[in-house]
């Protein structure tokens, strides 16, 4: 049994598979623009298999056309992780202008060369002046190390400083953006920090958001199942390592997880709080809240580990408060930028972990009405890169809208 790189993202072990694909390129029926995928949608309920539309390849150009911004210089602290790679990768396949690009990472990292598509650099061990020295920062790295630094990083007129970690997500001050959704609040916005949201919020909203647009979103309920990825490189490794053990007669070890996670599923994801929901679950929440402008929105999650590798699963159930008109929730899905939509049960054609690993956009699919909620309810089901989409997509998404 060979467990390939994660480079090759490969990883088959007694039946178990996951196959992180390359970035998504065009096919006779699709152009690819910037990454994202056009073909043409007929939005008909259990019939559309289509990447993003026309329409919504339109939008992206509109809103983040960088052509004419003049070169910045960008650093990413952390880029020894997994979600700090991932943001050097889309720096470089969005082109986004980055006329000198400096590597952050510990002391114990500095001074190693790392490939980039800007051609090899050496890593920096992470100095506020250096900081101070960018355009833009993105932090790929803990909330206390985002608390201590990024009040220092932009005072007095610093760099933009965009969050990856939870330490500013509810801090009333600091916008805490989706693109798609809400880029205008961090336009508008004085601070010089925004926070990336979870990652399970940031796939789900990419659905949510349209659907609320049209329909309303009168109360949510949410079950997710999340990759290994969430864990950062660390988890990905465990998993990888626990199988290959598993696969020749030996036995997973779990130093990451709080239980093995080899062919099995954890209900626990962060700490839980006095309620009885994880602080993960009550993210879900908390950041919905916000991004959609809903205070008052009734979130309910469960959070659910699965050894898949990056792209986290969600299933949910939304009551609305118009009636639901199955074929519009089709074509407002099939439009919105960001989306891929996946339904065609006829075919087997749905989102999977497999297929929407190393993309974009989010998979949408399974579109349904509720049977409890009747007219008022729809069920629908999410998959989207929890590295890519979930992280580093959004950031430089981000970075995009405020310098566009």
């Amino acid at each position: 049994m060979r467990i390939l790189s994660l480079a090759a993202c490969v990883l088959s072990v007694q039946g178990f598979s996951v196959a992180p694909r390359a970035p998504v390129v065009a096919t006779t029926a699709a152009t690819s623009v910037h990454g994202y995928a056009a073909a043409v949608s007929t939005a008909r309920p259990q019939q559309s298999v289509v990447a993003a539309t026309a329409s919504s390849v339109r939008a992206q150009l509109e809103k983040l056309q960088m052509a004419d911004t003049k070169p910045l210089t960008v650093g990413v602290v952390g880029v020894t992780g997994a979600v700090g790679k991932e943001i050097i990768d889309v720096l470089g396949n969005r082109k986004f202008p980055v006329g000198e690009l400096k590597l952050f990472a510990s002391a114990r990292s500095a001074g190693k060369p790392m490939d980039t598509p800007f051609g090899s650099k050496d890593i920096e061990e992470f100095t506020l002046e250096a900081a101070r020295a960018c355009d833009v920062v993105f932090l790929a790295v803990s909330g206390d190390f985002a608390l201590e630094w990024v009040p220092k990083i932009t005072e007095n007129d610093g760099p933009l400083v965009i969050d990856n970690s939870s330490a500013f997500r509810y801090d009333d001050n600091v916008p805490l953006v989706v693109p798609e959704i809400n880029a205008e609040v961090a336009k508008k916005s004085k601070a010089k920090c925004i926070a990336n949201p979870n990652c399970t919020t940031a796939i789900a909203l990419m659905a949510l958001a349209p659907l609320h647009n049209e329909f309303g979103i009168k109360r949510c309920i949410m079950s997710t199942y999340q990759a290994a990825s969430g864990a950062g490189q660390p988890g990905m490794e465990e998993l990888e390592k626990g199988c290959a053990a598993i696969a020749t007669g030996g036995e997973a070890v779990n130093e990451v997880f709080v239980h093995k996670l080899p062919f099995n599923v954890i209900p626990h994801i962060d700490k839980f709080l006095d309620d009885q929901y994880t602080k993960e679950e009550r993210k879900v929440t908390w950041e919905t809240r916000k991004i959609m402008g809903l205070p008052d929105l009734p979130v309910s999650c469960t959070c659910v580990r699965i050894p898949t590798l990056r792209a986290h699963a969600e299933s949910i159930t939304i009551e609305t408060e118009k009636p639901i008109d199955i074929k519009r929730a089709f074509e407002v899905l099939g439009n919105s930028p960001g989306l891929q939509l996946m339904d065609d049960v006829a075919n087997n054609v749905y989102p999977m972990p497999m297929t929407a690993s190393t993309k974009y956009d989010v998979e949408v699919g399974r579109v349904r009405k509720n049977d409890v909620f009747g007219d008022y309810g729809l069920d629908l089901f999410v998959c989207g890169d929890q590295l890519l989409r979930g992280a580093a997509l959004n950031a430089v998404l981000i970075a995009e809208a405020m310098y566009a």
